[in-house]
């Protein structure tokens, strides 16, 4: 019933979609950019900081400056929007659960002044917060992104905190993954799951991006730090192509996504700063859908931008 609604009322909804296909910006990238979406439910797009594609229903989940989720079709038609009114504040990343429980990592505002995971329901009704507690560091911790494996449990990767903490649905705390390097546990600031349950978490601070399979052994990492093709200068985020292989980094700083194999070979980028369609400024965050569709939050260019690699 929710779903019929919602649909009901895209149709008499404000709703922009720019198609326009062309090649990536590098010569021989068998990537294309489709098409840009910069309208929302209500009005357009404002700094969008999180795109994710949820594999169940193929929903569009987007996150913008003005602190609500916006909820697309898999074709972007907008279905609802979450905001102040309906218990979201300070999103910053999200996933949900098999049965429809929406799960967003919030921060601290001077009207709810601790970090938390707000639960919603499958109607979208907020039900409870989970308050992050049992670690070092827990009372500062702020939770960024988040991701769910196989068995249901989630992923929090904090914002630039030295590990990833995996929890249960009602907030117990698992384990901690805490990847070190010269003797030193290293800041992350993103984890994904892919379908395989491979796990990926991402050090901005080193360049790097840390592997691991499904009972978090750890497997291998990849990328080098830097600011020249090939390189990373501030990966912010991973996307994965179970379909393919592929794994897509984003790069805030240098405005590309450099695209490496399931071994963590790098193989090409596309991208670049510019204010054209296929180009980026400062995008925030990547996803992966279940077809091979890579969506991209392009902040400064307000709006989404989606991608198909070339058969």
């Amino acid at each position: 019933m929710f779903r019929i609604l919602a649909i009901i009322v895209f149709l008499v909804t404000p709703f922009l979609l720019i198609q326009r296909e062309v090649k990536a910006q590098v010569q021989g990238v068998p990537v294309v950019h489709k098409y840009s979406v910069v309208e929302g439910e209500e009005d357009r797009l404002f700094f969008p900081s999180f795109v994710w594609t949820d594999p169940v229903s193929k929903e569009v989940y987007v996150i913008d400056g003005r602190s609500r989720i916006i909820i697309y079709t898999q074709d972007f038609f907008p279905l609802f929007t979450l905001d102040r009114r309906k218990g979201i504040d300070s999103p910053q990343g999200l996933t949900l659960d098999p049965e429809g429980n929406l799960y967003v990592a919030q921060s601290a505002t001077k009207e709810n002044p601790r970090h938390r995971i707000s639960v919603f329901n499958a109607c979208l009704k907020w039900v409870r917060d989970i308050y992050l507690e049992g670690f070092e560091g827990a009372d500062s911790f702020n939770p960024h992104r988040l991701a769910m494996d196989g068995s249901g449990n989630i992923y929090v990767a904090g914002a630039y905190f030295p590990g990833v903490l995996l929890i249960d649905k009602q907030g117990r705390l698992l384990d901690v993954i805490s990847p070190e390097e010269d003797g030193r546990r290293v800041k992350l600031n993103y984890v994904s799951v892919d379908g395989e349950g491979r796990i990926y978490l991402v050090s901005e601070e080193m360049g790097h991006i840390y592997v691991y399979d499904k009972t978090r052994k750890f497997l291998f990492k990849f990328g080098r730090k830097g600011g020249s093709t090939g390189k990373l200068s501030r990966p912010m985020a991973v996307g994965v192509d179970d379909l393919r292989g592929w794994i897509y980094v984003l790069d805030y700083m240098r405005h590309t996504v450099s695209v490496y194999d399931r071994d963590g070979n790098y193989m090409f980028e596309f991208g670049g700063l510019g204010l054209a369609a296929g180009w980026f400024q400062y995008p925030r965050d990547i996803s992966v859908d279940a077809s091979g569709r890579i969506l991209v939050a392009d902040t400064f260019n307000n709006r989404v931008e989606v991608y198909l690699p070339e058969d």
